[in-house]
């Protein structure tokens, strides 16, 4: 089967990957005896991933896809801008304090340092949000990290792309509420958040407290200790209570052990809903046939493949390069990958425009994550066309992107259920900046009047 295979090279990778720095992707990387010329026109990418640990049957095929994406651009554009991408792989296993080491290792490396960090983590993010600034380099949360930080007047160097978990949990209020007639027809419904006990798990909790208020349902919370491979307390208090809907924050063997008990349990697959951290192949091919039904969010990018599949197989997996194996070429979290390493891109791209076709500092790949505009012409031309939205950000707004949609496991695949959803700005946005003034108090930020800084 397509997915025991992946199974056992992660394995593999995992015996390898003994340390906490991973070896660097050497194909991606410049001659190693190169001129000093030749380093100068090398951007430099740091990867922090977890290839071990409870966590990796979803790190790995994310950071595999941002890997192969990077070669692609390598072999087939010869970088970005004609300036050859190299990057170095740090395993953090998920664990904050390795992350905040791989960041610090990797951080001046290259001959700008780094151009962009994506923590992969809510807690690395939380860790680095104070180090960014200083360091001058951007932090990228593609569908992760603090959901406040969608405030560029407050958070200069975090960007939440595509989507918040602010926004995720809004969009499944919107639809189950859509599912039972209306956001009124909510009132007297129980809604249960099965969580991962971690700043990840506890983003939603505010946002949905607050839809709680609004609409009269009961908001019933249940954490899962990490790493979440035991839950039978938690879907004892699921049979107990007999909620109308679970909603699903978990992440790595959470998910599939949440979707077991659940099936064990009795609870309706029909009536779980994962946010789209919650929704990939690894969490619910271990269910089997008791899996059908389960539903998830999808952003950025679902399941399938188009041109930038075929540019990927063409240039990076016919030619041995392909970080893991080809069948994975398609799969949710892989997509994610090359979402996340293709805005990345662009910001670089976006920023070249401005300071040249030369290898750029964080602070001006900043100024590139500030100023994108992936419209859906642009999406088309970098193949990415049914896999991503349209992405527009500005001084103010960090994250460029409110939409989603949900996706069911039909027992052998994710279908997508064609209607795009957005979150409730009008909801979101108070919050967004409520909680960003309450972190720049804390702090002592003087936030950015964006009214007054030029956006070219």
């Amino acid at each position: 089967m397509r997915h025991t295979r992946t199974f056992r090279w992660l394995a593999a990778t995992a015996t390898l990957a003994g340390g906490l720095a991973v070896s660097a992707i050497a194909q991606a990387q410049a001659p190693a005896k190169g001129a000093a010329a030749t380093a100068a026109k090398e951007q430099f990418f740091p990867l922090l991933v977890y290839r071990t640990g409870p966590y990796a049957p979803n790190g790995v095929p994310f950071a595999n896809g941002m890997a192969d994406y990077y070669k692609m651009l390598n072999a087939r554009d010869g970088g970005i801008g004609g300036v050859r991408i190299t990057m170095e792989e740090c395993e953090t296993s998920y664990a904050t304090d390795r992350g905040v080491e791989c960041y610090e290792r990797l951080k001046g490396k290259g001959p700008t340092g780094a151009t962009a960090v994506h923590p992969v983590s809510t807690g690395i993010t939380f860790a680095l949000t104070d180090k960014a600034p200083g360091d001058k380099i951007p932090l990228i949360t593609a569908g992760l990290g603090r959901s406040e930080s969608a405030n560029g007047e407050v958070f200069k160097w975090n960007f939440i792309l595509g989507g918040s978990y602010w926004v995720a949990a809004d969009i499944l209020v919107q639809h189950v509420g859509e599912a039972n007639g209306g956001l009124d027809k909510l009132k007297g419904k129980k809604i249960a958040l099965v969580y991962h006990d971690s700043p990840y798990g506890k983003e939603p909790i505010p946002l949905l407290q607050e839809r709680a208020k609004m609409h009269g349902f009961q908001l019933v919370l249940i954490p899962v200790t990490h790493p979440g491979v035991e839950q039978k307390a938690a879907w004892l208090q699921v049979r107990r209570d007999r909620p109308d809907y679970v909603f699903l924050w978990g992440w790595g063997v959470m998910n599939s052990t949440s979707i077991k008990e659940a099936i064990a349990t009795g609870y309706p697959r029909e009536k779980m809903y994962g946010v789209w951290w919650s929704g990939a192949e690894p969490d619910i091919v271990p269910a089997g046939d008791g899996g059908k039904g389960y539903n998830a969010l999808t952003f950025m990018a679902p399941a399938g493949t188009g041109k930038v599949h075929q540019d990927i197989v063409r240039h990076v997996h016919e030619k041995g390069q392909g970080t893991g194996p080809r069948d994975e070429v398609g799969q949710v979290l892989y997509n994610r990958g090359l979402t996340a390493a293709m805005v990345t891109a662009e910001a670089v791209l976006v920023a070249q425009s401005r300071f040249g076709k030369r290898p750029l500092t964080g602070e001006e790949v900043r100024w590139g994550l500030e100023n994108l505009s992936v419209d859906a012409a642009r999406i088309k031309q970098l193949g990415f066309e049914g896999f991503m939205q349209p992405l527009s950000t500005s001084c103010r707004d960090h994250m460029g992107g409110n939409s989603a949609q949900i996706h069911t496991w039909d027992g052998k695949k994710w279908v997508v259920a064609p209607k795009l959803y957005e979150a409730d700005m009008q909801v979101l946005k108070p919050m967004q900046d409520a909680f960003a003034r309450k972190y720049a108090e804390e702090k002592k930020i003087a936030p950015r009047d964006c009214s007054k800084e030029a956006s070219s």
